[in-house]
């Protein structure tokens, strides 16, 4: 356990760039204490409302929350919401010079409605609205990939943050592998698409249950046969080793961290037996957030020292705290000291 504690306690030294998909988290709560007289639905009597940084940006939130430096990357739109976004990131001591305004889009946000403890409903905004044909391309290629040439060795690690709205494609991929390969600098991902080797030669992807399930299923049936995947189910223990491992060495990454909900983790690492790491959840209240918070701790972790199955262990005590509480909320260092000594 005081390696652990000796682990964590390095974070604030670490140096962590997150790159993705940011958004603007809404939150409106309230009550309920009647039905609208216009159609069957609940009538929210607003008490509160306040933003915070979320998708990509929700990473960057865990990491800062953690007393990491954390430098973020991605996209807004010239809107008041990318303004918004920018003083909740500023709040939170994460560095936004890595944040550019694309006049192609509007920034992405997501609305959630939450009455006694409950959310009632989800309202998203996606960045697509048809702006300027090859505007993303040309500020990637202008802004942010000289960025990332400018600072990328200043980094003990890399995350990439994908939420499928259109900031990791291959162009930045490739950019990233050749920097990060340079600088020996470890890149995890938190994975959208269902072929997973679209990352390319990653240090390790950190796919739920149901990515993980579906990267599976997009291996063609020659390619399960050759690499001993005998299934696309992660229901059993045994489907879950055989078809783990055989999915590791079919993306030829360094390891592989797949996130089973209320049945834990399981790391894969080559030439060694699959992890099982057990929940540490006491009460599942709110899932949302709960993957960032597994990838910024388990980087975190590997930045300060840690192997990856120690890495692993500690992002499943952050990922049982923050299941606990509502939305999408970044732990806190003295609540991660208080999970690990709880053990």
């Amino acid at each position: 356990m005081s390696k652990y504690h000796s682990i964590i306690g390095k974070f604030k030294n670490r140096s962590v760039l997150v790159i993705g998909d940011v958004v603007l988290d809404q939150y409106i709560k309230g009550s309920v204490t009647r039905i609208s007289p216009e159609a069957p639905v609940p009538i929210v009597l607003v008490q509160q409302s306040f933003y915070t940084p979320g998708g990509a940006a929700n990473v960057a939130n865990n990491l800062a929350s953690l007393g990491a430096k954390v430098t973020l990357v991605g996209k807004i739109g010239g809107d008041i919401e990318g303004s918004i976004l920018k003083k909740e990131l500023t709040k939170r001591c994460i560095h936004a010079q890595g944040i550019v305004t694309d006049p192609g889009m509007d920034t992405i946000l997501k609305t959630r409605i939450i009455a006694q403890h409950q959310q009632v409903v989800r309202v998203d905004r996606d960045p697509a609205k048809g702006g300027t044909e090859g505007c993303e391309d040309k500020v990637k290629r202008l802004k942010i990939f000289p960025f990332l040439r400018r600072h990328i060795k200043d980094f003990d690690g890399i995350i990439i943050s994908d939420y499928g709205k259109g900031m990791i494609d291959l162009s930045l991929l490739s950019e990233v592998h050749t920097l990060a390969l340079e600088h020996k600098i470890s890149v995890i991902v938190d994975p959208k698409v269902e072929d997973l080797r679209f990352y390319g030669q990653v240090s390790c992807i950190t796919p739920n249950k149901k990515e993980a399930e579906a990267a599976l299923k997009a291996i063609s049936a020659e390619a399960r046969k050759a690499f001993g995947i005998m299934s696309t189910a992660l229901d059993k223990k045994e489907d879950i080793e055989t078809n783990g491992h055989g999915l590791l060495n079919y993306l030829g990454i360094d390891s592989l961290l797949i996130t089973l909900g209320e049945h834990g983790m399981y790391l894969f690492e080559h030439n060694k037996k699959p992890f099982p790491i057990a929940t540490r959840v006491q009460e599942v209240f709110d899932v949302s957030g709960a993957g960032d918070t597994v990838i910024s701790v388990f980087a975190l972790s590997l930045a300060a020292g840690a192997n990856r199955r120690q890495a692993a262990d500690i992002a499943n005590h952050a990922a049982g705290v923050v299941v606990g509480k509502t939305g999408a909320v970044a732990i806190e260092l003295d609540e991660l000291k208080e999970a690990v000594k709880n053990r």
